[in-house]
């Protein structure tokens, strides 16, 4: 009897889980077409890209658009801006929805839990427009909650919108407000797993709630905890452009200006293609270096990693 070869024995494993290949289809075509096939046009950050011309027929100047970035009177301040604003969302944000997750998960009355879940759950399905025109409320000067406290408290009216050193922190905790409820199921999903004998030998040997949530729980979720971060910092460039945009001012300019909002400007303002696909092409680098180096890192100190 002949030996099955490889390719025959691939085809007929993909002929019997045909249907499951089907599901997975339009994923697959969607993943292609829309992540993929725009990568044709990267090599643009390489030309003096003419639309007249198409990608083909432009001019191929090599790195002309990367040097000029890196010679941009203010390149170090837009990407301080843009790791720093990324580093203090990672560090406020990233410990909240594990701190979260873990109460939660101590709590016995379920309609008080769910009542909890439901509060902080709800400010992630709120569009970043009307967060952002919240935030433009709410700590407005003149006539904001936030100022109207702090002036009946005897306080004094702060710029929260116009300050420079204000922006980021105010960027950073509207965003763990927002942020915090909905990244935290996925710390409730991997507390479901912890082995209730383990707790309640701990409960039987007299350990309290708080040294069952240290050394138990706490230590079962240290692995997801580690590929999030992995993830986070994998993004330590990409900080999204539309918050950033609608709450940018002329006066929190210095501030706020990041490699999206500095890409938008010279790219669709400006209409320098070439310009702004080379700045979007080193910022997916730096962001794909970090990872790789993270993840490195994380593999050799806790043998934990994506791959």
């Amino acid at each position: 009897m002949r030996k099955e070869t490889a390719g025959r024995r691939l085809w007929r494993q993909i002929y019997a889980y045909r249907h499951i290949y089907l599901l997975m289809l339009p994923a697959i075509v969607y993943v292609i077409i829309f992540h993929y096939g725009p990568m044709y046009g990267a090599q643009i950050a390489f030309k003096n890209y003419r639309p007249s011309k198409g990608i083909w027929g432009s001019e191929w100047v090599g790195f002309k658009n990367f040097i000029r970035f890196f010679h941009y009177l203010d390149f170090w301040k837009v990407i301080g801006n843009t790791a720093g604003l990324s580093l203090y969302g990672i560090i406020a944000g990233f410990p909240t929805p594990i701190i979260l997750a873990l109460f939660l998960n101590e709590v016995s009355n379920q309609r008080f839990k769910k009542a909890v879940q439901m509060v902080t759950y709800a400010p992630h399905f709120l569009s970043v427009v009307v967060g952002c025109g919240l935030i433009l409320i709410f700590f407005n000067q003149t006539s904001g909650i936030v100022n109207n406290i702090l002036a009946a408290l005897g306080g004094e009216r702060t710029a929260f919108l116009t300050d420079p050193k204000w922006f980021k922190t105010l960027y950073v905790f509207t965003g763990v407000w927002k942020n915090t409820g909905w990244n935290a199921i996925i710390y409730l999903a991997a507390l479901s797993g912890v082995d209730q004998e383990c707790v309640e030998a701990a409960r039987v040997d007299g350990a309290s709630r708080l040294k069952i949530m240290l050394h138990i729980h706490l230590p079962h979720i240290v692995p997801t905890m580690i590929i999030l971060l992995i993830l986070s910092t994998g993004n330590i460039l990409s900080v999204g452009f539309e918050k950033v945009f609608l709450l940018q001012n002329d006066l929190n300019f210095d501030a706020s200006t990041i490699i999206s909002t500095y890409t938008y400007r010279v790219g669709l303002m400006g209409g320098e293609f070439s310009y702004s696909a080379a700045i979007g092409l080193f910022n997916s680098a730096v962001n794909v270096l970090v990872l790789v180096l993270v993840n490195a890192l994380s593999n050799r100190l806790t043998k934990t990693s994506l791959m």
